[in-house]
C-alpha cells in the first residue's frame, strides 16, 4: 500500500536548527527505507521564500503499522522538527 505523508515542522524559533541538526541521520534513515524498498520519492516542502518548512514522502509499506513504526523512529520525529503529520494511502495513476 502506498502512502502520501506531508510532515509540517514546527514553527518555533529553534525548529530550523533541530531540522538541520537531524537531517543527517533522516537522511540515512531515508536511504534505509529506499535499500529495504519503502521509499518511492520525497523532499522537503517550502515556502515562499524558498525556506523549509516540512516534507513531503511517498512510501510504500505492507501495512500501516509498519508505515507507523517508521514514522515513530524517524528523526526528524524524534527529533521534534515534524509537529503536524498529514498521512493519507495514495494510488499512483497509470498511464
Amino acid at each position: 500500500m502506498q502512502y502520501v505523508v506531508h510532515a509540517y515542522d514546527y514553527t518555533d524559533e529553534q525548529a530550523l536548527d533541530r531540522r538541520m541538526s537531524a537531517r543527517p541521520s533522516h537522511l540515512d534513515a531515508v536511504r534505509k527505507l529506499k535499500a529495504d524498498g519503502h521509499f518511492i520519492t520525497g523532499g522537503a516542502l517550502l515556502d515562499d521564500d524558498g525556506r523549509m518548512i516540512g516534507s513531503m514522502v511517498l512510501v510504500d509499506f505492507e501495512s500501516e503499522e509498519q508505515l507507523q513504526q517508521w514514522l515513530q523512529n524517524d528523526p526528524y520525529v524524534t527529533g521534534r522538527v515534524w509537529e503536524t503529520i498529514n498521512v493519507n494511502p495514495f494510488r499512483a495513476v497509470v498511464l
